[in-house]
């Protein structure tokens, strides 16, 4: 298969400027983004998106999850098309390049191919998937997940936010429910393009992270039952206090990641303590625990540690519990045919580049079961991520949206 030649690249000014723009819409407090899934802020991203692909050929595609389909034609339009792209929605306290990388690099290798006049067998289809944070609506990665059968639709239309919305309303609210069938489309490969989250790349000087594996996750929601009562006449001993059993937990999750390493990692992100008054001991906590590694067999022990710990906790301090799981993902390989196009690329075109394990979910991970599948990484300043000061280089990001476009190209296949 013909592959473009090396001193084909994206235009970086482009891609930046379009990141930027993008970025004006659900500015954060702090220099980032708060465009959370379906809000009205994702709405306005997603009509801005969409007249970028307009604007540029393409034909628009929306199914029931609201996920967005820009279709570039290929000379043979009974082919599968080569996907390509990420996600639009922030955290609440998120960067401007999460997901957005990925979407707008997407959109970059079709308005380079249009600038270059160059024709692909193949169509190519840049995506905007609904709901990857899962930051307002849990799971992440919703719509890829309904696409690929993992989670059902019908199930999460029904999820709420912590303000009893519920997604499938909030979905039909802003304007952004299709009428095509989740799933229904066939797939060539795909291609995600996406900041590292981590300090790798950065660390030893790599241009592009090759990943050939994503880590496996469980999101476990605990709740922990004790009894409010009064913070200063209330004696130590007869205390029930979810707030300490919560500290514990903490405590617990950390030692076990910590006994897995190198590679698993776990944490409480998200807590609340009721009724959460200075002078009141918590009677109750609702706290999610992540953990993550790229062994099954890790998780799964990781899990049942976490489990027999919580349980030998709440008994200690007379508090009751439920631990519910509301995400999950097994770890992932991606496909080998893709994975070597993107090396091929990098190496192609001259930049440094080395295997990685993605520590995050991502898209891919949901479609890698239904389609052949990758993923392309660029560094981020300190890896930090999931904050307003998230930070990547113009750089680092034309080097990843040029390494993306020769992988997309190739396997869409060069018509001369």
């Amino acid at each position: 298969m013909a592959a473009p030649g090396e001193n084909l690249r994206i235009n970086s000014d482009r891609l930046w400027d379009s990141i930027m723009e993008m970025a004006k819409i659900g500015p954060g407090i702090a220099g980032g983004n708060n465009r959370q899934t379906v809000t009205d802020e994702d709405g306005e991203g997603r009509h801005l998106f969409k007249r970028w692909c307009e604007a540029a050929g393409l034909e628009m595609g929306l199914d029931e999850m609201g996920t967005m389909f820009a279709r570039r034609e290929g000379t043979d339009p009974s082919l599968p098309p080569v996907y390509v792209g990420s996600h639009l929605d922030t955290q609440p306290t998120g960067g401007k390049y999460d997901g957005v990388l990925g979407v707008l690099g997407g959109l970059e290798v079709v308005r380079s191919l249009n600038d270059l006049g160059i024709k692909t067998k193949h169509p190519i289809v840049v995506t905007n998937w609904t709901n990857e944070e899962g930051a307002r609506f849990a799971p992440a990665m919703m719509a890829s997940g309904v696409f690929a059968g993992v989670l059902d639709q019908a199930d999460v239309y029904q999820h709420v936010d912590k303000d009893g919305k519920k997604f499938g309303e909030e979905l039909e609210r802003i304007g952004w429910k299709g009428t095509e069938k989740v799933g229904d489309r066939k797939i060539h490969a795909f291609f995600e393009l996406h900041i590292e989250q981590g300090p790798i790349l950065e660390d030893e000087g790599i241009d592009i992270g090759v990943v050939t594996h994503g880590q496996g996750l469980k999101w476990l929601q605990v709740t922990l039952t004790g009894k409010e009562a009064h913070t200063g006449s209330t004696p130590m001993p007869k205390r029930r206090n979810a707030g300490l059993g919560m500290a514990r937990v903490i405590e617990l999750v950390h030692e076990i990641a910590m006994d897995y390493q190198p590679d698993a990692v776990g944490a409480v992100g998200h807590m609340q303590a009721y009724p959460n008054s200075r002078n009141i001991i918590a009677g109750r906590t609702v706290f999610t625990i992540d953990i993550r590694s790229p062994e099954k067999e890790v998780l799964d022990a990781m899990d049942g540690r976490i489990r027999e710990g919580i349980a030998t906790i709440c008994e200690a301090l007379d508090i009751k519990y439920e631990i519910e799981q509301v995400g999950h993902f097994d770890p992932v390989t991606f496909d080998k045919n893709c994975v070597k196009a993107i090396r091929d690329a990098a190496e192609r075109l001259g930049y440094s580049h080395r295997n990685i394990v993605s520590g995050a979910g991502h898209d891919a991970c949901w479609i890698n079961r239904v389609a052949p599948t990758a993923m392309v990484m660029c560094p981020c300043v300190d890896g930090l991520s999931h904050n307003e000061a998230e930070e990547i280089t113009k750089e680092w990001a034309s080097a990843g949206a040029d390494v993306l476009f020769h992988a997309v190209v190739e396997t869409a296949g060069i018509v001369e």
